[in-house]
């Protein structure tokens, strides 16, 4: 545990479900916990308590990805935990894989509707019905514009790419759209829904005053910060803003309420959390304020100075979009400013703002 984390506190210490079973972390609300074939090789999915049309059941948050490893983890917990109750509904947090990618079985399955946001539905169903080759040389040409040259990782990007639609195949036909400040009644309770951006398109969490539990999905996790990315199909976002500005509506839950993060374990400690990760992006920033000469920076150089340790491709393109992400946030806030030079790169220089004295 680091320094941090002695900040946050684990009602349930180090007890976690076994594969196929569950864990009750609030009345009606119960704790999966999924592999994924990643090195962050969990996710966490919960089940709720649910009542639909006077029919008693269980609302499923979060799918994991599509493969036949989690198609059997399901069909445990279907055999293990349900006890013989229906899935009245299916919640997706984002779009990502790992919270997605079974929607369209177990909708499928269950005969049952998902529930997700509009954007994040439609921003998936573009990238099922539009997969490579079509945009699979866009994400390499975007970040070789960034610095970019090591063909390995290029090769890695134009996998990235291909991988979507292996791991989210299909999408049920028809959704039901949760919006900001939406109330949701699951069982007996009402959640409210909040949304969040920077991480994904249109990240709805679920918070449950009358439980004092708050579904974050990947807005807020207890040991890492999830990954805010520049992507090529959207090259002038600026994502970090939009993510430090999400963590705001948290501001008004109380600071004992019960985390479920979709990796890590539940904690209490929200707000401690929450300034964490204020802090870890502003002294991000700041590393790239001092690393500034008179050459400019590209994105493969902010890369080496926010990010310390050897990276394989794979996580190098990653840690790339984070360090991409980091430049927007200064070159929006006007501290910045971006030319295209002889070469076909972009550099970033310290506008006038910005230079010291």
């Amino acid at each position: 545990m680091n320094l941090l984390e002695k900040e946050l506190h684990y009602p349930l210490g180090d007890a976690l479900p076994a594969p196929g079973f569950h864990m009750t972390v609030a009345p009606g609300v119960h704790w999966l916990r999924m592999a994924l074939p990643f090195a962050l090789d969990h996710i966490n999915l919960w089940l709720i308590r649910d009542q639909l049309d006077g029919v008693d059941g269980w609302c499923i948050v979060d799918c994991c990805l599509d493969n036949p490893q989690a198609r059997a983890q399901w069909q445990q917990v279907f055999d293990n935990v349900l006890m013989g109750l229906p899935v009245l509904r299916v919640l997706a947090t984002h779009l990502h894989p790992d919270h997605l990618g079974l929607a369209h079985w177990l909708c499928d399955h269950w005969q049952v509707p998902l529930y997700i946001s509009a954007t994040d539905y439609h921003t998936a169903r573009t990238l099922i019905a539009n997969p490579p080759p079509a945009q699979a040389g866009q994400s390499p040409t975007f970040f070789r514009s960034h610095g970019l040259q090591d063909p390995q990782v290029l090769a890695a990007l134009t996998d990235r790419s291909l991988q979507f639609v292996h791991m989210v195949p299909a999408l049920p036909s028809q959704f039901v759209r949760l919006t900001d400040g939406m109330p949701l009644q699951i069982g007996a309770h009402v959640w409210q829904c909040i949304s969040g951006y920077g991480h994904a398109p249109e990240h709805i969490a679920l918070h449950c005053p009358d439980l004092n539990v708050l579904i974050s999905g990947d807005m807020v996790l207890p040991r890492i910060s999830s990954n805010i990315s520049v992507y090529d199909t959207e090259p002038h976002s600026d994502p970090l803003r939009l993510f430090m500005q999400s963590l705001a509506k948290y501001s008004h839950l109380p600071s004992d309420c019960l985390v479920l993060p979709s990796h890590g374990k539940p904690f209490t400690g929200l707000h401690q959390r929450i300034a964490q990760l204020l802090q870890h992006h502003q002294d991000r920033l700041n590393d790239l304020r001092e690393a500034f000469n008179d050459t400019g920076m590209t994105a493969m150089d902010a890369m080496a100075v926010l990010f310390k340790r050897a990276l394989d491709p794979h996580q190098t393109t990653f840690a790339l979009g984070e360090s991409l992400a980091h430049l927007h946030c200064l070159w929006m806030g006007g501290e910045l400013q971006r030319r295209l030079s002889p070469d076909g790169i972009y550099r970033f220089t310290p506008t006038a703002a910005m230079l010291r004295p």
